[in-house]
């Protein structure tokens, strides 16, 4: 069937833009079928269903538009005090003298390009497998367009406990750069991995993260996405999760004027548990848009999502959230909130919270609220001789705290808090003036 034509306008003009990477083998396969897949659905336009909140314009446009960088000042690269693994990338490519030694216990790592090279490799039943189960029944169009068209990227196989956590460190360095990048992590059965994401990326990203967790395995997930306030931003993280193992992901967002984080997870094995949070602090022309479908595809499975959003000065939020259970998953434990504290009259939040069940003996619960500070609050603190400002920003890290209580690592919870209060702090001073 013929597409759209604003849709096929959209894709021609992106792709007019874009060369595809020459690959051989099972990641030339993998491409070129990544290629068919986003040729059927087109790029989305504002109409689309999963859209409607969210303008694609300038994620679908050939060039990236300009974003100036941040200058950070004092502040301390996001997990610098952590003992961790350090992999950069600036503007989407790998920087191997600003990167650690790719060697860690328990770990595989290895970059895309050259493990395309092989004519046999475990991420070939990784790599866009996971996208294109993710495809039904929503297209995931720019997760398409990524693993056909991303240039560069980590494939990490996990076969024990990491002796240490994996980051992923993102610098910014031209202010027209348009990064593709395409992530595999595989934990065999009963391995445990915690990676870490930070940095504004590029002007424009986008970034696809696949992940399948082994029987018994531990994922977890923590990024911090923000600074350069310009930038924009398409991520996708998709994962497969089997009997008795666990995933949890937890994303930190300041500044950005669009962000649109997607996460479709699967809980394909029984007693398997995923845990998906939140925490986006937003200003003037800020879109931050979270969108989430969690499958329950067997019994006895728990699912978690905890979305909070503090925006201010006609900042907009969305969160668009859904728990499938499938036949059979009996069980279930779905559990799914949403909410937002608004600043001011003219800010936003938009949410579409969804529950689809086809199980009987299932217990899931969603909500969504939207709302001012607490003013009796705040004039109890203000009493008590803290400034307004002041005591505003506890009163948001407190809205905050259920999000940050999902980081299990107590060292990278404070890490996230100190970022959040300095954000608060900056525009405090900026509002003052």
């Amino acid at each position: 069937m013929a597409l759209p034509q604003a849709k096929d306008d959209a894709l021609t003009a992106r792709l007019s833009a874009l060369a595809l990477p020459e690959s051989a083998g099972w990641l030339g396969a993998a491409r070129s079928e990544a290629r068919a897949r986003l040729l059927a659905m087109g790029l989305p336009v504002r109409r689309d269903e999963y859209w409607r909140y969210t303008d694609p314009s300038s994620l679908v446009a050939p060039a990236a538009p300009v974003a100036v960088r941040f200058n950070p000042g004092d502040e301390p690269e996001a997990f610098d005090a952590i003992d961790r693994l350090k992999i950069v990338f600036v503007d989407g490519v790998f920087d191997a003298d600003a990167s650690d030694d790719l060697t860690l216990s328990g770990v595989e790592i290895e970059r895309l390009d050259r493990a395309g090279q092989a004519d046999i490799h475990w991420a070939q039943g990784t790599y866009g497998v996971l996208e294109a189960r993710g495809q039904t029944p929503v297209a995931r169009p720019f997760a398409a367009l990524n693993s056909a068209y991303a240039t560069d990227g980590i494939l990490i196989r996990v076969t024990g406990r990491a002796a240490r956590p994996v980051a992923l460190v993102y610098v910014h360095s031209s202010e027209t750069s348009d990064a593709i990048l395409h992530h595999c992590v595989k934990l065999e059965a009963g391995s445990n991995l915690t990676l870490l994401e930070s940095g504004p990326a590029a002007a424009r990203f986008n970034k696809v993260l696949e992940v399948e967790v082994g029987d018994g395995a531990e994922f977890h997930h923590i990024r911090v996405q923000g600074r350069d306030h310009e930038r924009r931003a398409a991520t996708h993280l998709f994962a497969r999760v089997g009997a008795g193992a666990s995933f949890r992901s937890f994303t930190l967002t300041a500044n950005g004027r669009l962000t649109r984080n997607e996460a479709v997870i699967e809980l394909a094995g029984p007693a398997a548990r995923a845990h998906l949070a939140g925490a986006a602090v937003g200003d003037g022309d800020f879109h931050h848009d979270d969108t989430v479908f969690v499958t329950h595809s067997a019994p006895n499975c728990e699912s978690r999502q905890v979305f909070k959003k503090v925006l201010m000065n006609g900042a907009t939020g969305v969160f668009q959230g859904k728990i499938l259970v499938r036949p059979g998953a009996q069980k279930t434990d779905g559990y799914q909130i949403s909410q937002s504290l608004l600043l001011d009259e003219d800010s936003q939040f938009l949410a579409k919270p969804e529950l689809e069940i086809y199980a009987d003996d299932v217990k899931c619960s969603h909500g969504s609220t939207s709302g001012a500070i607490d003013e009796t609050a705040l004039f109890y603190l203000q009493s008590r001789g803290l400034p307004r400002t002041v005591a505003q920003g506890l009163l948001v890290l407190a809205f905050l705290a259920e999000a940050i209580e999902e980081v299990a690592d107590e060292a990278i919870a404070d890490d996230i808090r100190s970022r959040l209060e300095g954000w608060l702090a900056r525009h405090a001073a900026k509002a003052g003036k």
